[in-house]
């Protein structure tokens, strides 16, 4: 159950959400329409450094994400933005494009006195968090989060990385954004898939700390796979309170912050086992937390009745497509997990809708009979429902 508060407040069109660390402190505005005035938002936090010519602004994005909402973004800066180009896609996301992005930055003359706006998704948030990061020692950045599982997850909490070929994020560094937009009508142009795969992460939120959120996704699942501008709105709004109280209790991930891994270690393992070419993200995880869900299960961790609802409602925000892997390589995977401590492998459990726990006696052998089960399932049909 969510025991901290964050923060929060409301307008007619906006909400803000207030992130505060140790190390940093941001708000994360969630609304429709905000990109047309993120030129201004950012001056102000430069106090004026962009319209007066002294600072300059630097826009990470990939060609599609240019194609649909540039020229909005555009539109409140005063002079035209020096982009920087990414393909879309979890292939690219290693230490050779954020090289790339660094050699062009250093050739369009950016300082320490620069900022980066990352306007994409997860990827494009966590290459460019990174590159801020790493630039000069680190420079300024701002997210502009255009999907949905980068507005309710990646975009919140400072964690930048890139891939290795050994697993994913195992390169990073804690960066801290200047602030969080999220407007939510950049969902509007969100494949379907897409939508879905990010509302992984909001159940995912909802199972580890509201209950709340997750009776909202349980009960108006119709309105939220809809699209309802509203109903998402809500949706991202609560999920990034989860991700805010949880960064704020645990800034670097030492204790609590952990749990926001529910699904994930597995999830991981699929995505690295399959090259990142056969699941998004969220559908990954989504198989990670039914596999987390089985383990708490026959450990008597949660009752059936909380874990038969957390399963229904992972299911109804899929379908969780098919993948070809083999459980022992799963297994091996995880062994690999960033979020691993002195050998010992860490896992997320659920014990009851709003609440989980990190254990670290999760043995091969349970974890190889859980995996089993979701890598049959997952062989059985092209699409499993």
């Amino acid at each position: 159950m969510n025991t901290t508060t964050t923060n929060t407040n409301t307008t007619a069109t906006n909400t803000t959400i207030a992130v505060r660390t140790p190390s940093a402190n941001y708000d994360v505005e969630i609304g429709a329409g905000l990109l047309a005035s993120v030129g201004e938002r950012v001056d102000g936090l430069l106090s004026g450094g962009i319209r007066a010519g002294k600072q300059r602004a630097f826009v990470v994005t990939s060609p599609e994400i240019d194609r649909l909402w540039g020229k909005q973004l555009a539109a409140g800066f005063p002079a035209p933005l020096t982009q920087l180009s990414v393909p879309a896609g979890e292939q690219h996301k290693r230490l050779a494009t954020v090289e790339r992005l660094a050699e062009e930055l250093a050739q369009h003359g950016a300082d320490r006195d620069s900022i980066l706006l990352a306007f994409g998704g997860g990827v494009i948030g966590d290459m460019t968090g990174f590159l801020a990061a790493m630039y000069m020692r680190g420079i300024r950045y701002v997210q502009l989060p255009t999907t949905l599982l980068a507005q309710v997850d990646s975009s919140v909490g400072g964690k930048t990385g890139v891939n290795l070929a050994a697993g994913k994020n195992l390169v990073g560094a804690f960066h801290h954004p200047l602030a969080v937009y999220a407007d939510t009508a950049t969902l509007s142009t969100l494949p379907a898939a897409e939508l879905r795969a990010g509302l992984q992460e909001s159940v995912k939120a909802g199972i580890i700390r509201d209950c709340t959120l997750f009776d909202l996704l349980e009960q108006e699942s119709a309105a939220v796979l809809s699209g309802d501008r509203e109903a998402l709105t809500r949706v991202v709004a609560a999920s990034v309170r989860v991700k805010a109280d949880v960064v704020n209790a645990d800034e670097r991930e030492l204790g609590v912050r952990m749990i926001l891994n529910l699904g994930h270690t597995l999830g991981h393992a699929i995505e690295v086992a399959t090259g990142y070419k056969q699941l998004l993200h969220g559908e990954a995880v989504g198989w990670g937390m039914i596999t987390a869900i089985g383990i708490a299960t026959r450990r008597g961790m949660v009752s059936a009745a909380d874990a038969e609802r957390m399963e229904r409602v992972i299911r109804a925000y899929g379908p969780l497509h098919s993948f070809t892997a083999d459980a022992s390589d799963l297994v091996a995977l995880t062994a690999k997990d960033k979020k691993n401590r002195s050998g010992a492998r860490s896992f997320v459990l659920p014990v009851g809708i709003g609440e989980a726990v990190v254990v670290r006696d999760v043995s091969e052998a349970e974890l190889l009979e859980a995996a089993t089960l979701i890598v049959a399932e997952a062989n059985t049909a092209g699409v499993i429902a």
